[in-house]
């Protein structure tokens, strides 16, 4: 098995344990591994042993062969051209990225205004392609132009607003569904 069907299968893993129903502890009670260890796999920032796959499939009640071919049909190498407008999400927002991903991107174009603070459980990626903004975190204020990115860290409570019209801001995080923590 090569290393990109290894640290795929945690896609799969995830997929057949929730269309079970089941908790990581439940998997982990049953196949005698940890739920860190689970999670680090499901979260595909670990390499089960064959044994471990053996492991958890057993405890999904299927086999590692079916999913490691799950998890070749994860694979995913998808285009999302300029003018598709199927993936607006309203006026001004537009996903970068189609279906249910660790990663999630945005983009979004004109006088938005955020409102609010917010706060996002994982770790977030603002890039500005045209235009200026203006972000408020932990209590500054940040200017960004053209070309500049600000990083947060999950859990960082922030607000922003385009300063400038025809401002296009690109937002990429880690998802929401993703569990993640410090390596």
């Amino acid at each position: 098995m090569g290393d990109k069907e290894t640290l795929r299968v945690g896609s799969a893993v995830r997929r057949r344990r929730r269309a079970l129903d089941l908790t990581l502890a439940a998997v982990a009670e049953r196949s005698g591994l940890s739920v860190p260890f689970l999670s680090q796999i499901e979260n595909e920032r670990a390499r089960p042993s064959m044994r471990s796959l053996q492991r958890v499939a057993e405890a999904l009640e299927t086999t590692g062969a079916e999913l490691l071919a799950a998890a070749d049909s994860a694979r995913v190498v998808d285009v999302v051209r300029a003018e598709e407008d199927t993936l607006a999400a309203g006026p001004g927002v537009r996903h970068l990225v189609r279906g249910h991903h660790q990663l999630h991107g945005v983009e979004l174009t004109g006088e938005q205004d955020a409102g609010g603070e917010c706060q996002h459980r994982n770790d977030e990626l603002m890039y500005v392609v045209d235009g200026a903004v203006e972000v408020e975190a932990e209590g500054r204020a940040y200017r960004l132009e053209k070309g500049d990115s600000l990083f947060l860290s999950g859990g960082v409570l922030h607000r922003w607003r385009a300063t400038r019209p025809g401002t296009r801001l690109v937002v990429v995080a880690v998802a929401d569904h993703i569990e993640a923590t410090g390596l």
